[in-house]
């Protein structure tokens, strides 16, 4: 394996623990913490830990959607 696979994979996985860690934070621990204290100025609102997600969802089904649709027509083009 190449050092640049190496460093890529070792820095999406420290990008994914980040990412994770946040939103575990945000979402589990942050509710139970007064709302004046000074940790809730650095996450957003909490509808928010809803409609990421679920945006995020949509279009990756969306993307996924294209890209089917796309072989298709690329498969059924080498037929004829």
């Amino acid at each position: 394996m190449d050092l640049a696979d190496k460093a890529v994979g070792l820095l999406l996985s420290v990008i994914s623990l980040s990412v994770f860690t946040y939103y575990t934070f945000w979402v589990i621990i942050l509710p139970f913490v007064d709302t004046d204290h000074f940790v809730h100025k650095y996450f957003l609102p909490q509808e928010y830990a809803i409609l990421i997600p679920v945006f995020a969802l949509v279009a990756l089904l969306c993307f996924l959607c294209m890209f089917v649709g796309y072989v298709m027509l690329k498969s059924k083009k080498k037929k004829a």
